[in-house]
């Protein structure tokens, strides 16, 4: 997470009017849009749009509408959404090879002999016995129907003899290990030209899974969050860059797509959620920005010090990413291009052993990234 302590200005292309930007191929790709608010385990497929399960496991949905499968707080720990309200939740490991996997159909299919970048951000959870060093993903021309609960083995997808597949395994060593912050998995592929539908999971059976246990007597399985899945072009863009800045400081750094920031002035008084003139001129600059381009989406995160009970901090922060949601719409921002959370005291960026480290850590977060 980058942090702005002096400098911001925003860094934005414009192109020729024949030519666009890469675009995610994956619809809905946050889990933001539902058909059903979830109410219970195991109902992805039914609750989630434009997405589906490929097999009979019971993939999880959960959304901060749900007080049975909410955020952060759900049966498997404690994991804030860093991309809006909503994320995915799956048994990658578990005993009797059983398997849960999510699937997306693609806007349009890969080109053949084309380059493209797959990403999405995943965490394990807290209460997981184990964790898995490989994520799987696989492409296939037509769409996943198996009644089965265990792995999607190579004996199982070639009966489906006229379906074509592409598969990729992406191994690293860090995203099995962390149970609190949200890791980047991503991987580079040329396509095909039969990939259609797009299937994330682990595709071996527990035999073959390369493990790390995270608990000394552990049986159960590894149980892992997922968000903001990204299928675009990784080949070079061919455009005229137009630099557009808005300086909030005498600097140039830009700011970076889909990473976060802190507001340089959006600070708060202990125990307090209004905000300040100083505050309000930042986030008259940030709505400047923002409502010249719909397709720009912010998505605010508040936080507090340590100072109080977890329960009391958590609400605290929500208030505070709320009032700056509120005062960008009272500018004149449309409400789908902002979301909001709150984390409490958990995600701290100074020591609260002093005064000037908790005035750190009481802030408002931002994230700008495009949406289609």
């Amino acid at each position: 997470m980058l942090t702005i302590k002096k400098h911001i200005s925003l860094l934005l292309c414009t192109l020729c009017a024949h030519l666009s930007l890469a675009q995610n191929l994956i619809k809905n790709p946050s889990f933001e849009e539902f058909v059903n608010c979830p109410e219970q385990l195991g109902n992805f497929d039914e609750d989630v749009k434009n997405w589906s399960t490929p097999t009979i496991g019971s993939t999880d949905y959960f959304n901060g509408c749900s007080t049975e499968m909410g955020t952060p707080n759900n049966f498997s720990g404690t994991q804030p959404a860093d991309f809006g309200e909503g994320y995915a939740g799956l048994y990658l490991y578990a005993p009797g090879d059983y398997r849960e996997y999510l699937q997306a159909e693609l806007i349009h299919p890969l080109e053949k002999g084309k380059k493209y970048q797959v990403s999405f951000y995943v965490s394990l959870a807290e209460r997981s016995d184990f964790a898995i060093k490989e994520f799987g993903v696989l492409f296939s021309s037509n769409k996943l129907q198996i009644p089965i609960r265990k792995e999607l083995s190579k004996m199982h997808l070639y009966k489906e003899k006229q379906n074509q597949y592409n598969s990729l395994e992406i191994g690293y060593s860090n995203f099995y290990s962390d149970t609190q912050d949200w890791i980047l998995v991503h991987t580079q592929f040329r396509a095909k030209g039969t990939e259609r539908f797009m299937t994330i999971g682990n595709f071996k059976n527990n035999s073959r899974t390369r493990l790390f246990k995270t608990k000394r007597k552990a049986k159960q399985g590894a149980y892992y969050y997922l968000d903001m899945v990204v299928l675009e072009s990784a080949e070079p863009l061919d455009f005229v860059e137009k630099p557009l800045t808005l300086s909030l400081s005498s600097s140039g750094n830009p700011i970076e797509l889909d990473k976060s920031y802190v507001f340089e002035k959006v600070f708060f008084k202990f125990d307090k959620y209004e905000l300040q003139e100083s505050s309000k001129k930042e986030l008259q600059r940030i709505y400047k920005l923002l409502k010249g381009d719909k397709s720009l989406k912010i998505s605010i995160s508040g936080h507090t010090d340590s100072i109080g009970s977890e329960v009391y901090n958590m609400q605290l922060s929500k208030n505070r990413a709320k009032t700056v949601a509120d005062y960008l719409v009272e500018l004149g921002l449309l409400v789908d291009q902002i979301a909001w959370q709150g984390h409490g005291g958990l995600k701290p960026i100074a020591s609260n052993a002093s005064e000037d480290g908790r005035k750190q850590n009481r802030r408002v977060e931002f994230r700008i990234a495009k949406h289609y």
